[in-house]
């Protein structure tokens, strides 16, 4: 897929307000500070599209973005902000929750995994809620260019032992890195088939 245009559209804590062209939805979701603005910038080649920060915490909204005319790339908060207060995040987790199980037109959501730490408890928890909505997911792991090959088919493999344990089989999984653009191609490529194969099923 070659991104010719990407350009926000709104941001907001209601589903009600969200885009209503009936266009797919592509939403990506990580734990505070796993580099989700940078890799949202390197998949659509804009340095500034998802403000990035220093701070975790900074997405606090669903922010979405027209690719191509064709399809809407949705920016979430990052979950497990341990700085944010317990109302606010309370808050976040309602409308991020009602947004992936009652949001009709999204397809899939890509989520962001650390590829530096061993299985993080809240990643678990977090895709575990999703296969219980049974909400369509895939593991994006980030970062990879900040450890070595071996560790991070460690990491790969932890993930993998930890997770079928309770389920039958893995969601699709991408190594990416922000700073090399590694993993965009597959990204976009997998973003791009299962568009083709909506229009086919809709004629």
């Amino acid at each position: 897929m070659i991104i010719k245009n990407a350009k926000f559209i709104i941001s907001n804590t209601d589903i009600n307000l969200c885009p209503k062209d009936n266009l797919p939805e592509y939403a990506f979701i990580g734990r505070s500070n796993v580099g989700k603005s940078s890799l949202i910038n390197m998949l659509v080649d804009k340095k500034d599209l998802a403000k990035t920060s220093g701070k975790p915490g900074k997405t606090q909204l669903i922010n979405h973005f027209l690719i191509n005319d064709e399809w809407y790339l949705v920016d979430l908060p990052g979950y497990g902000y341990a700085k944010a207060s317990r109302s606010n995040r309370n808050q976040w987790e309602k409308f991020i929750s009602e947004y992936l199980t009652k949001r009709e037109t999204l397809i899939n959501i890509f989520i962001l995994i650390d590829s530096r730490l061993e299985p993080q408890k809240i990643d678990l928890e977090f895709m575990t809620w999703c296969a219980e909505k049974q909400l369509p997911f895939s593991m994006v792991f980030t970062k990879i260019d900040k450890l070595s090959s071996s560790a991070l088919q460690k990491n790969l493999a932890a993930y993998k032992k930890e997770m079928l344990k309770y389920w039958e089989f893995l969601p699709p999984v991408f190594t990416t890195s922000s700073e090399s653009q590694f993993g965009r191609e597959k990204l976009l490529n997998y973003i791009d088939q299962i568009n083709s194969d909506l229009l086919k099923s809709q004629q």
